[in-house]
């Protein structure tokens, strides 16, 4: 009986010391949704909206803004890299204002007595993964697009701008992000 137990602790201590140590994964963004032109394109924009009221409470609400930023961010990535630059605009538009409604939540949670330690450091990962896409796509894509729709006046499209813009943005919010 002793001589099981012994080999089992000594096992069990061999296991322990030549187990590869557990690894800390990036910030992941979600597989690119239905993109505009597909049928469920629309409802999948709709489910979105119709969530919303259930995801009530602080930390629910977080979780929410931040799904709902990465998958309108991958979308607009997608989008820029296929040129379709107006449609871009938009997700990333729709983006930005999820990213900036994350952080009253994150206050109102620290206010409310909550540990929010667990959404901070997040909330940095995924504004600085959002940077580097945004930036790698300042690099591939012009300053500028003239869009011409069909029978009418044409548009430019600051598209360097918008970007600087969303950079911007997630780079304020993760300094502003309160110290908890």
């Amino acid at each position: 009986m002793i001589m099981r137990l012994t080999a089992v602790f000594l096992f069990a201590v061999i296991f322990y010391y030549l187990s590869p140590p557990l690894a800390h994964a990036e910030y992941v963004l979600p597989y690119p949704s239905y993109m505009p032109g597909n049928k469920l394109y629309r409802v999948t924009r709709i489910v979105d909206r119709l969530k919303k009221p259930f995801y009530f409470g602080t930390i629910a609400r977080i979780k929410y803004h931040a799904a709902l930023a990465d998958k309108y961010l991958v979308e607009a990535k997608t989008l820029f890299e296929y040129k379709q630059y107006l449609l871009a605009l938009d997700a990333l538009s729709r983006s930005d204002r999820e990213v900036a409604a994350m952080v009253p939540g994150i206050s109102r949670g620290g206010k409310e007595g909550k540990d929010m330690r667990a959404f901070v450091r997040p909330t940095q990962e995924m504004c600085d993964t959002h940077t580097l896409i945004l930036n790698g796509l300042k690099l591939r894509i012009p300053v500028t697009f003239e869009w011409t729709p069909e029978k009418s006046i044409p548009t430019t499209l600051p598209l360097g701008d918008r970007l600087t813009s969303s950079v911007i943005l997630r780079s304020s919010i993760k300094q502003n992000l309160p110290d908890l």
